[in-house]
């Protein structure tokens, strides 16, 4: 009789909140770890693009998106199964509060921590508080009883005798406190308007981390929280078969050339890997370096990320900017979401009101002079040349303005994930195809 593979050990570090320390505890503990000889394998719950390249420079590993929105609980123990198959340890950083997601709460990293059957560490920010944090950790506990917290990390802790307080509070709870951090206005780490600032962008970032790690050293009982990951190992049953994931999108063409650097820097990895394991051809171009994409390369995918910081690098990147138009007229398969979006458009208006002209393959102006926030999980549909399903889910976030949308096709029909409808996103001209939603998955309904 064949035996299920089991999930492996690991844990998922969850916040009471955003903006608790999450991320920068995380990348604290992936280090302390790494440190302890373990090979550490990250996770980001959710649609992030800036924490997995952060979590990909603390562990020495690079990081997957599980999102348990987009994909179904199939794919996602898939995929798990895969990425902890490389290292020791799953390690899941959470997204937003514990329970916070999309519609009626899905997508959240609770419903991650169900799907894996893994335990839960969960941050609390208790700059101001004492007693009232474990009021907190216990509504927690009861909200969901069926989800495993394993234990308690407590962040921005102001003293010993703050500690001391926090501790006692705690003791009438069957809830370990696996560490007291300590507030440091030293360990803040840069942000913009779309989240951290890129890690590509820091020159010191892993000497940033080891301070995170230094100062997190004596703060934190790394051996109650393996003990906690260990105790849960193997306690969810994998389906017979699942080998691999069940839901990656097809590649976009044989050879796919793909923007990047600083300028458009977001790809979902498992975007990259699955069409790598679907037999695809990748190859690496950078606009700002003035660079083309391959010659024969049947597919282009300019990806999010930046553009607006770099105007005039990109304006003044006649190679680029050549190729570009010539792959148009050619009929090669080009796709642009976000930021690529943007600059396959007529022009982008800067924050100080400049507008500087970009590909002019897409009849559209953007404006970051008048910004308005547009954030969340999209249902898109489409019947476009893009080789993939009818249905896609997607996750839309900028706050850049559209000034002048000229006639084109509509790329997508878009509605959000509570199944409200949404004006149509994105163009289509011959075989130049962009909008700002962020590709993710086939809806899971096409699977």
């Amino acid at each position: 009789m064949s035996t299920m593979p089991l999930l492996p050990t690991g844990l998922i570090l969850a916040a009471s909140s955003s903006n608790a320390g999450k991320t920068t505890l995380s990348l604290g503990l992936q280090r302390l770890l790494s440190r302890r000889g373990l090979h550490v394998t990250p996770a980001k719950c959710g649609p992030d693009y800036i924490d997995p390249a952060f979590h990909a420079v603390a562990s020495g590993q690079s990081s997957i998106n599980l999102d348990p929105w987009a994909m179904t609980r199939e794919d996602l123990q898939a995929r798990a199964l895969r990425q902890s198959s490389l290292g020791d340890l799953l390690f899941v950083e959470g997204v937003m509060g514990l329970f916070d997601g999309a519609a009626k709460g899905q997508g959240s990293t609770a419903a991650l921590a169900h799907a894996l059957g893994l335990p839960v560490i969960l941050v609390l920010d208790v700059k101001g508080q004492a007693q009232t944090a474990a009021a907190i950790a216990k509504g927690l506990c009861e909200f969901d009883p069926a989800l495993t917290i394993g234990g308690i990390l407590l962040n921005r802790v102001g003293s010993k005798a703050h500690e001391h307080l926090l501790r006692e509070a705690f003791e009438p709870l069957d809830l370990p406190i696996v560490g007291a951090v300590r507030g440091s206005d030293q360990l803040q780490l840069p942000s913009r308007h779309l989240g951290l600032v890129q890690a590509g962008e820091h020159d010191g970032l892993d000497e940033m981390i080891d301070r995170i790690a230094d100062h997190m050293s004596e703060d934190v009982d790394l051996d109650l929280i393996l003990e906690i990951a260990n105790k849960h190992k193997g306690k969810t049953p994998v389906p017979s078969g699942i080998a691999a994931p069940l839901q990656s999108l097809p590649p976009l063409g044989q050879h796919i050339a793909i923007a990047r650097d600083e300028a458009f820097s977001f790809i979902y990895p498992h975007l990259l890997q699955d069409w790598s394991d679907q037999g695809a051809d990748l190859s690496f171009f950078s606009p700002l370096a003035d660079e083309p994409p391959y010659q024969d390369a049947d597919a282009i995918y300019l990806p999010g990320g930046y553009p607006e910081l770099h105007l005039d690098r990109l304006a003044c990147a006649a190679t680029f900017r050549q190729a570009m138009r010539s792959a148009a007229e050619r009929n090669v398969l080009i796709f642009g979401e976000c930021g690529g979006y943007m600059t396959l458009g007529r022009s982008i208006i800067s924050a100080d009101g400049v507008e500087t002209p970009m590909l002019d393959l897409l009849p559209i102006t953007t404006s970051f002079a008048e910004t308005k926030l547009s954030l969340g999980y999209r249902q898109l549909s489409h019947q476009s040349a893009l080789p993939w399903a009818s249905q896609l889910a997607a996750h839309e976030f900028h706050y850049a303005t559209i000034t002048l949308m000229g006639e084109a096709d509509p790329l997508f029909e878009a509605r959000t994930a509570a199944d409200r409808a949404l004006a149509s996103m994105g163009q289509r001209v011959g075989s130049v195809h962009g909008s700002f939603a962020h590709i993710i998955a086939p809806l899971k309904n096409q699977v």
